[in-house]
């Protein structure tokens, strides 16, 4: 068939058109932030919480990110003479550098002698009884990264009920999430709900932990519909499209931002029999696998601080280097099941690729087969599209910050 021709100024209007929608596409990637203007973080609004922590006993729910400017916020708030009679920490300890999962004890923090609790110690990771009555007002300043997988939100959801049942109050101080930009992924199926899933939200969420928190109470999600007394303190000068960079890694294998913006595409791995750098200076920036085949580059997993026994450990693995790709373009890339995907083509081992974990991750059975079936990340992410639309619709009467 003989093409036709197109008009001068229809080619031009065209051209116009495809230029506006690439400018469109690159501004929603843009950091966006008042010229002048740095992000003020819940923790250093003091005049917004210090009033409700006055004369009460205070928990403070945290870790190593819990800084205010370059003091951890404990010492702060001993200094102002804030009563803090227990810390509650996450996975990873309180001080941060502990395995993924790994049993971490209760102890006495070396500096200030305050007693802390440990919800990662191999129990039910709920506070106890006996530790739920040294406290009235629970105090939540955390460093989040937005992932449902990723498990600081799920203890401040336990604590948060802990919180309800024993009717004690909640202040969460908010911090911006270096994931908050975009919100993709399945939504969780709830026969799916595990320590690496607890709530019926996308991968990606695009919240921050005191909107989460918010939406938890409004959505009537802690167990048999309880809700606890919530205070959140928001950050100032920030909006979803801002870029906020991590001062200190939140946890050991998340050390840079481009971990940070990886995550979403090769936590899936974990899930599988690959390999996705721990045990190496690259965790969450590479991936591969002994037998995978047609790759330069190779890495050996070894047993290092914050990955003890990482998977493969001490076998070459051949497969990607994606630490050379620039922040921004992984900030714009968000959730990527290409790179699960190759590494599934290129061991052609069909369903051993797979561990039952891989369900648990990705919140929902239909991911796996449709890798199997052949299908394209695109095709896998039209699939789950209509959930993410009917979420953020859900979520924003809980946000606090312009979209």
């Amino acid at each position: 068939m003989k093409q036709k021709n197109i008009p001068h100024r229809q080619t031009a209007s065209i051209k116009t058109l495809t230029a506006l929608c690439c400018l469109l596409l690159l501004t929603v990637c843009l950091p966006v932030r008042a010229q002048g203007e740095r992000i003020i973080l819940g923790n250093e609004r003091t005049s917004e919480y210090y009033p409700l922590l006055r004369g009460k006993r205070v928990a403070l729910f945290g870790n190593h990110t819990s800084l205010r400017g370059n003091q951890h916020l404990l010492d702060c708030l001993l200094a102002d003479s804030i009563r803090v009679v227990a810390v509650f920490s996450p996975e990873h300890g309180f001080r941060g550098n502990a395995d993924a999962g790994e049993k971490v004890g209760s102890s006495v923090d070396s500096r200030t002698g305050v007693p802390i609790l440990s919800l990662y110690d191999g129990k039910d990771k709920r506070p106890s009884a006996t530790s739920m009555k040294k406290f009235d007002v629970l105090l939540a300043d955390i460093q989040d990264v937005g992932l449902r997988f990723y498990t600081y939100y799920i203890t401040l959801c336990r604590l948060m009920d802990a919180c309800a049942e024993y009717g004690k109050s909640v202040i969460v101080l908010d911090r911006p999430n270096p994931n908050g930009h975009y919100v993709d992924g399945p939504l969780l199926d709830m026969k799916y709900k595990s320590g690496v899933g607890w709530l019926p939200i996308p991968v990606v969420h695009g919240m921050t932990l005191g909107e989460l928190a918010r939406m938890v109470n409004g959505e009537g999600w802690l167990p048999a519909g309880r809700t606890c007394r919530l205070t959140v303190v928001p950050c100032l000068n920030y909006t979803h499209q801002t870029r906020y960079d991590l001062p200190v890694p939140p946890s050991p294998n998340l050390p840079n931002m481009k971990a940070i913006y990886l995550y979403p595409s090769l936590c899936p791995f974990e899930g599988t029999v690959v390999s996705l750098g721990r045990g190496t200076d690259k965790p969450f920036q590479i991936y591969g696998h002994p037998n995978m085949k047609g790759y330069s580059y190779s890495f050996t997993p070894r047993s290092v601080p914050g990955a003890k026994n990482p998977p493969l450990l001490g076998k070459r693995c051949h497969g990607a280097d994606l630490s050379g790709k620039g922040d921004e373009e992984l900030r714009c890339e968000g959730l990527n099941l290409t790179y699960v995907i190759d590494a599934y083509r290129n061991l052609n081992i069909g369903d051993r690729f797979f561990t039952s974990f891989f369900e648990l991750l990705m919140g929902t059975s239909y991911v796996r087969q449709m890798i199997k079936e052949g299908r394209s990340a695109e095709e896998i992410r039209a699939r789950w599209m209509p959930d993410v639309e009917r979420f953020k619709e859900q979520r924003r009467p809980y946000l606090l910050y312009n979209e």
